[in-house]
């Protein structure tokens, strides 16, 4: 397939920065790297509470990275910027069926999460506080076809050859009577059913899975709903976590980086609604099906093109529907992230220490409170 050259910009290497200005202990775990953020915000210039606020944007974002890089691997753009890969042309095939610009897109968006964990790392420590460190956990095997970057097989911090997708912030966002934070209980609809039970790759995971173009087709399409699945958290994290903030600048930070999360997530909602329908195509290896519906219908819970937030209720039903970000409830925001994230399967393989790590920096986060150290 015939690849776009385009004009980008070129900036001061993040990889080279964070090198610079962040000693991150790779070989300690656990404990060790819970003790060490106590030290250091104990000694900082920050409050614990907006530290944690940062901390643990900064590990979700390392998290992003790391997976939005094996996505930039196989089906993004390769260049100077965003190295490491050298493409897989069938997938990169696959992903243009719901935009011929795809591969630009998630090398954008690759780019942009690692300058989020770059920047909020970096805030952290120039203000004597502990960065968020995963360098102990890229233990997972990730892909092995054409166009990973051999240096980093068994070097990933997350797994996209497992996951059970959520797809009901389709219809959250296009519903305007239902709020979470205001009726947590209710059930959105899927757009996806199939992605929301079993598990399914969202990337080749050897070039077997690239002979079956109906077979690469579907792993396409799941990724194309991975990703704004994966956005809408960080579209409702930030709000979430800036409402803790003591700091001001804390806060500049929290309600800047954000807005950036909303900009990928409607980007990707608009592209997911492209992916070509399919009906119950089986996973060779899994022997999982899955069925991507045509979205192209009048329903408005489902149609395509609605990607506008819908207004709904917001604070009380009394007052008149809004068009808002939602939810933005800040109570157990953290957990609750880690927590999506973790029944997605993302994290499929990893150690207890990892998860006993982040959940020790959500849990802080949940802690912090506005004006309160």
């Amino acid at each position: 397939m015939e690849k776009r050259n385009k004009t980008r910009k070129r900036y001061i290497s993040r990889r080279s920065f964070l090198g610079n200005t962040i000693a991150l202990g790779a070989g300690t775990m656990g404990a060790g790297l819970l003790a060490s953020i106590r030290t250091a915000d104990a000694s900082g210039g920050l409050t614990p509470g907006d530290a944690a606020l940062l901390r643990f944007p900064a590990a979700l974002e390392l998290i992003e990275a790391d997976f939005w890089i094996q996505y930039n691997e196989l089906g993004g753009i390769q260049d100077s910027e965003v190295p490491g890969g050298t493409g897989n042309p069938d997938y990169t095939e696959a992903l243009a069926q719901l935009d011929e610009d795809m591969d630009q897109y998630i090398h954008d968006n690759t780019d942009d999460e690692i300058t989020h964990h770059t920047f909020l790392n970096a805030y952290l420590v120039s203000n004597g506080a502990a960065p968020a460190n995963l360098d102990p956990f890229r233990t997972l095997m990730g892909s092995t076809a054409t166009g990973v970057n051999p240096a980093l097989i068994g070097h990933r911090l997350t797994n996209l050859t497992q996951l059970t997708i959520d797809t009901s912030w389709w219809t959250r966002y296009r519903d305007d009577s239902h709020n979470p934070d205001l009726d947590p209980n209710f059930v959105f609809p899927q757009a996806v059913p199939t992605l929301g039970v079993n598990q399914h790759t969202a990337i080749p995971r050897t070039d077997a899975d690239t002979t079956d173009p109906t077979f690469l087709q579907a792993i396409a399409n799941t990724a194309g709903f991975h990703f704004p699945t994966i956005e809408q958290g960080g579209n409702s994290l930030y709000p979430s976590l800036a409402q803790r903030a003591t700091h001001t600048e804390v806060l500049r930070i929290l309600i800047s980086i954000g807005p950036t999360e909303t900009m990928h997530f409607q980007t990707w909602s608009d592209k997911a609604g492209n992916a070509p329908p399919l009906t119950n195509v089986i996973d060779p290896v899994t022997g999982v099906s899955v069925t991507f519906p045509d979205l192209d219908v009048s329903d408005p819970l489902l149609k395509k093109n609605l990607i506008m937030p819908e207004p709904c209720p917001f604070l009380d039903t009394s007052l008149p529907i809004v068009s808002i970000i939602r939810p933005t409830n800040t109570e157990g925001v953290a957990m609750g992230a880690l927590t999506f994230l973790t029944n997605m399967g993302l994290f499929i393989g990893q150690s207890p220490a990892f998860f006993a790590y982040l959940t020790q920096l959500a849990q802080a986060a949940d802690h912090a409170r506005h004006g309160r150290g």
